[in-house]
């Protein structure tokens, strides 16, 4: 018989197909990759050894037999350190447990956007958000940013001019704690005036902070859920998102959403995936209630650590006195984050960085664009981001500096 083309029996509209997989090059600077010495492995090993003797039968059944907002242990711990660590009082009935935080930026857009809609993101903000959105036929539009994370007079602009448009916004889309790509953190103040922004609009706030537990400067301010579930009455306006990818293991793909509960249940019902992978919620549970807090601090102070060396070859190879420098008619100015697995290069106007992923490529150097992280593409093609997460001291140093070759080649 003749060979079948099933192409045109396909939808229209589908993204462009999958490119043929490579494996990661030697120096990869992006993703959400991290310190593979870091991960807990004896840990997960004794966790899920412990919890297969106690629950292994039950993975006969779907979300084990039990409630379909995941695994009570593991949403009471999410609940337990929400309270403890970024004073926010939760009860594990307003923890959804999702695959990763992918899926709940897919249930949270699923519950709020229809084609048309308009959503306010950062200005600099998580390129997955970016191209959710427009796959849902909305679009984003970006709020000015500054060192402590969105400027409320802009915001506050910005939500007036979209109002007299006729277009409001669905809601806002802000990542206060260990902003992404910049690294920031909002203070408190400022997050008190987002929220009363917020609500004299009507806009819920979709508060990712997939980042917050490796903070390594200062502090951890209270999340804007919780300052708005102390200082509002009734229904809270915000719903928070958290992940397990940055403190354990982004292969894992376990995060959560937490709401109040009828917004819970909303996602919950078009969650229609038939459960998020119990075994690993089971062995967070188990490994996470003993030792989340002592292994996030290390993980810690070894990005901290990470961070000065990449910081340090950026301002060597790129900086004021670099033959990059020269050539583009000014230095590349870096971020100083105050936690996470990324810095935020901005280059002199002018500058497009996609036009260097090509020969970096040649080179096994792989970055991001800032385009691709940022609302308006024109605005960040000026701009970079390097995750230094995954790579050894050695691995940033050289990659830095092949990656300033290709730049000043170029």
């Amino acid at each position: 018989m003749p060979a079948f083309d099933m192409a045109p029996k396909m939808a229209e509209g589908l993204p462009a197909p999958a490119g043929v997989w490579s494996p990661i090059p030697k120096y990869s600077f992006v993703g959400g990759n991290n310190d593979s010495p870091s991960v807990p492995v004896g840990g997960l090993t004794e966790a899920a050894m412990a919890v297969l003797a106690k629950h292994g039968s039950n993975l006969a059944t779907y979300n084990l037999g039990g409630n379909p907002q995941g695994f009570e242990g593991l949403r009471s711990f999410v609940a337990e350190s929400l309270a403890a660590n970024a004073h926010m009082t939760t009860d594990p009935d307003q923890v959804l447990v999702v695959s990763g935080s992918l899926q709940a930026l897919d249930l949270v857009n699923a519950a709020f956007l229809r084609p048309g809609d308009v959503v306010v993101a950062e200005e600099a903000t998580y390129g997955g958000m970016i191209s959710k959105v427009k796959r849902r036929g909305a679009s984003c539009v970006g709020a000015e940013l500054d060192d402590d994370g969105i400027i409320p007079e802009r915001l506050e602009s910005l939500l007036d001019e979209l109002a007299a448009a006729g277009t409001p916004p669905r809601f806002v889309y802000t990542i206060p704690t260990v902003q992404n790509p910049t690294g920031s953190v909002m203070p408190v103040e400022r997050r008190r005036q987002i929220l009363a922004i917020a609500h004299r609009f009507g806009v819920p706030i979709f508060e990712d902070e997939c980042y917050t537990d490796l903070q390594w400067t200062g502090e951890r301010p209270p999340t804007l859920r919780a300052l708005d579930c102390a200082e509002s009455e009734g229904q809270s306006a915000v719903v928070y998102c958290g992940s397990f990818s940055k403190s354990i293991a982004p292969a894992l793909r376990v995060g959560y959403l937490v709401a109040d509960v009828p917004i819970i249940r909303q996602f919950a019902a078009l969650k229609d995936d038939a459960g998020t992978g119990a075994l690993e919620q089971l062995v967070l549970a188990e490994y996470a209630s003993a030792h989340f807090d002592d292994h996030v601090s290390q993980l810690r102070d070894t990005l901290q650590a990470k961070c000065r060396v990449i910081r340090r070859a950026v301002n060597t190879h790129l900086g004021a006195l670099s033959r990059v420098a020269i050539k583009l008619g000014g230095p590349v100015q870096v971020t100083d984050p105050k936690g996470g697995i990324f810095v935020w290069l901005t280059f002199p106007p002018g500058t497009d960085t996609a036009r260097y992923l090509a020969p970096a490529a040649e080179r096994g150097i792989q970055f991001n664009e800032g385009a691709a992280w940022s609302v308006d593409p024109a605005w960040g093609a000026c701009r970079m981001r390097l995750c230094f997460g995954s790579l050894s001291d050695d691995d940033i140093r050289d990659g830095v500096a092949a990656l300033a070759e290709v730049i000043a080649a170029n």
